[in-house]
């Protein structure tokens, strides 16, 4: 098991956002959170990695609790991609490469660049290893993104909203590759998502946040218009088209 989750439960100073949250993640999990906004899906992701902190709950990486990890242990263990992330004036490489700081005491060694080097060529991105942050497209920087995230070499990826501005093309790009990943890689990832569709597509376990707690939790099985509707207030009904689900509003 790469993640436990056991009676989490987190507020703001002015609301509550969720509690008695269980739930775990194995090693080639692609797991989507889903619920609408205001649900706690970021907030969740935040208390994983140990940007906020719980009031109560356990949550365990490898057997290990992450509150008591080491910051510089966490950051080897979980790779983390935020909804918004700045564009300086680095280079691809550069950026990259910045995904090994957990591992730098002194220097970058021949280990940190071969790394880097690994990942550009797994997202094939070589050829943009010279090219500048704020010269790429929305999907280009995605990827860069995602590579400085994997050159932590993780156990467990952490994605808030990954398709977020994409276009089409670029959004199955994105979650493609992160699939391509994480059965390559043998780690798993967690995402928390808008698109049920592309949720579909994507992952191969959910977990359905609703007033502060897990609606559902499970695989494919947990995706009803039953649950649609009770989650998001919204009639639905689902049907196939190539043997892809497709949930369509009534």
């Amino acid at each position: 098991m790469i993640l436990s989750v056991q009676g989490l439960k987190f507020r703001y100073p002015s609301r509550p956002v969720f509690e008695n949250i269980d739930f775990s993640v194995m090693k080639g999990d692609c797991l989507a959170v889903l619920g609408t906004n205001g649900a706690g899906k970021s907030t969740l992701l935040k208390c994983l990695n140990r940007i906020l902190q719980p009031q109560s709950g356990v949550v365990c990486i490898l057997e290990e609790e992450v509150f008591k990890l080491k910051l510089t242990e966490l950051a080897q263990r979980v790779g983390y991609v935020a909804q918004k992330h700045e564009s300086p004036r680095n280079t691809v490489f550069d950026a990259v490469l910045l995904g090994r700081k957990p591992y730098i005491k002194w220097d970058v060694t021949d280990r940190d660049l071969e790394v880097t080097n690994q990942v550009l060529k797994l997202l094939e991105l070589e050829e943009y290893s010279l090219r500048y942050l704020d010269e790429l497209s929305g999907g280009e920087l995605q990827k860069v993104v995602i590579a400085r995230a994997l050159a932590q070499e993780p156990d467990l990826l952490l994605f808030d909203e990954p398709t977020s501005n994409l276009d089409l093309k670029n959004q199955l790009e994105v979650i493609n590759l992160i699939k391509k990943v994480v059965k390559r890689q043998g780690i798993a990832a967690i995402v928390t998502m808008h698109d049920l569709n592309l949720a579909l597509r994507f992952a191969d376990k959910f977990l359905l946040l609703k007033n502060g707690t897990v609606f559902a939790a499970g695989g494919i099985e947990v995706i009803t218009p039953e649950n649609i509707e009770r989650v998001y207030s919204l009639p639905v009904t689902i049907e196939k088209y190539r043997d892809i689900p497709v949930v369509i509003p009534l």
